[in-house]
């Protein structure tokens, strides 16, 4: 199986985490797939689903995106490639307000690729505020759209809350759960910025999330923070807790890479995540 790469990139993506797919899911038949945290969509690209797909977030500006790169992607194409990579331009596209579906994609694309570290932030006014990345060297293959238009054909893309799909999800279903880090990794506490876009409160609700799911007879796999606190909250007796390594570039162009612990939670059996 081809795996296709993400056609954005985005902060806290899974990309690392594909490698280890085969060890957490294995052979496991499940039926439709949900991903309601999408971000840059690495684990789904990465998986071949062979039924429904039902994908959301609470980003309408990157929903938005992802419909009109399934249903328009030539058109995407097209106005993305007329964007220059400059500082000047980069501001004058940034502070663009655009009406057209595919206009708004493009300009999307273009920011996530050419901002600092991809990173997606927006003030009080809900305006995108991201300082220019100055990636002189940057070039963007536009197959990664046309790879994933195909990829997106017949799922189903939704803006809204992690629970928005929550009474669709039936038994034998997987749930793919990548929620924005409230704590930090290796016990370095709480990220106080992030208390906004996910509280320890959501956690907790997530956790509940998790209960209902599997009181369905359905499988999930969590990513999170390998913290104290997340462990307390999303252990559960019978379910696999695995801690894997990545590396993260923190602080900037001349930051090193470190590693840092995430931890994986799931009730996929560890039998059925062994190759036969």
């Amino acid at each position: 199986m081809a795996i296709i790469e993400p056609f954005i990139r985005w902060a806290g993506g899974k990309t690392w985490l594909v490698k280890s797919l085969d060890q957490i899911i294995g052979n496991l038949q499940y039926r439709r797939y949900y991903e309601p945290f999408i971000g840059g969509g690495a684990i789904f690209f990465a998986m071949d689903h062979r039924h429904n797909c039902y994908l959301s977030d609470l980003n309408k500006e990157l929903i938005d995106t992802y419909i009109a790169v399934r249903d328009m992607p030539e058109a995407v194409i097209s106005r993305f490639i007329g964007y220059n990579n400059t500082s000047d331009d980069y501001y004058r596209i940034r502070s663009l307000n655009p009406d057209d579906q595919v206009e708004k994609a493009a300009r999307f694309i273009y920011l996530n690729q050419t901002s600092y570290n991809g990173l997606y932030r927006v003030n009080r006014q809900g305006q995108y505020n991201v300082p220019y990345g100055r990636r002189e060297k940057w070039t963007y293959d536009i197959n990664k759209i046309i790879t994933a238009s195909q990829k997106l054909q017949k799922v189903k893309l939704q803006c809204f809350d992690f629970e928005g799909y929550k009474y669709r999800i039936k038994e034998n279903d997987l749930v793919f759960l990548d929620p924005p880090y409230t704590v930090s990794h290796n016990n370095n506490g709480f990220i106080k910025y992030n208390q906004n876009l996910f509280s320890i409160n959501d956690q907790y609700r997530l956790s509940r999330y998790i209960d209902f799911i599997k009181r369905k007879g359905a499988y999930y796999i969590l990513t999170n923070a390998a913290h104290p606190v997340i462990r307390e909250i999303f252990q559960r007796d019978g379910d696999r807790i695995l801690e894997l390594d990545r590396q993260s570039l923190i602080g900037g162009k001349e930051a090193a890479r470190t590693k840092v612990s995430e931890y994986v939670f799931t009730n996929i059996p560890e039998e059925v995540s062994k190759d036969e």
